[in-house]
């Protein structure tokens, strides 16, 4: 998987899907599923979908762009592909762009969400980050909390970050980051809501690491030198979009464009300037 955008469509109405709620609050559901037909594990997921209205949602582009952002900027992350596809959902076909992502889990290797892990193996009183720190994640959840910032990813808890055990190895690590579709302009559909949103305003968001600012997150990361392997610059815009031409209006694109790039400039400053 790659950040390909593969507009051929597939048939994929085999795949059955499970509702997981939408943990934003907002209406919608959003549907995962996953196949094994090649021995190779493969994971789906939709936009947001409405039992009237169908797929309605710009999630699994959002996938797409902070995917080729985080390979931009050198971040290890899950690699996401954009298949466009028929799909059957409660006896009703419809044609969607939908996510497909491989199993980041090495083999013999477990995972377990961050929030359980950290209740299973915290000392009393630890906090998230200074549990992260005492495991030697820093470097991971600091990275994690300037592309949060740089995205406004509304949806950071614990169960979006996790930890992957090999048990007869004796490893533990992070996984890749993962799952950024409520990031960007969600939850904007129509292209009023696209032109009236602010890029820089700090809105709440569920963080299982710090508190729920992004912005004010970014504490964490004083005196500490840039987290990205990679700089972010201007000329990077047409590698983040490439392909998504009527996927998205080019004003919606635009927009996604100045938050990702106003924000890290933010980032940048403040790690100059402390």
């Amino acid at each position: 998987m790659s950040g390909k955008v593969i507009r051929e469509k597939q048939d994929l109405t085999y795949l059955r899907w499970a509702h997981a709620r939408n943990s934003s609050g907002t209406a919608g559901t959003l549907l995962k599923s996953g196949s094994n037909l090649s021995g190779e594990k493969i994971y789906y997921k939709l936009s947001s979908y409405d039992p009237e209205r169908g797929v309605i949602g710009h999630e699994c582009i959002n996938e797409i762009i902070v995917d080729r952002l985080l390979t931009l900027l050198g971040v290890e992350h899950l690699d996401y592909d954009l298949i466009y596809a028929d799909i059957e959902i409660e006896g009703r076909i419809f044609e969607t762009f939908l996510c497909a992502s491989q199993d980041f889990k090495k083999r013999g290797e477990s995972k377990v969400a961050l929030d359980d892990f950290y209740r299973g193996n915290a000392l009393p009183g630890e906090s998230h980050y200074d549990f992260c720190l005492r495991n030697g994640w820093m470097d991971r959840i600091d990275t994690m909390i300037a592309v949060d910032f740089i995205i406004q990813n509304r949806d950071r808890h614990g169960a979006n970050i996790e930890v992957l055990r090999d048990s007869r190895a004796h490893t533990i690590r992070l996984a890749p980051l993962f799952d950024h579709g409520l990031s960007l302009l969600f939850p904007c559909q129509m292209e009023e809501e696209v032109r009236k949103f602010d890029v820089m305003e700090d809105r709440r968001c569920q963080n299982f690491i710090g508190s729920l600012s992004t912005r004010e997150n970014l504490k964490y990361l004083a005196g500490k030198g840039d987290v990205f392997p990679q700089k972010l610059t201007p000329d990077m815009k047409k590698d983040i979009f490439r392909d998504l031409e009527g996927l998205l209006s080019a004003e919606h694109m635009d927009k996604i464009w100045k938050m990702i790039y106003e924000r890290y400039l933010v980032y940048e400053d403040l790690q100059d300037h402390g």
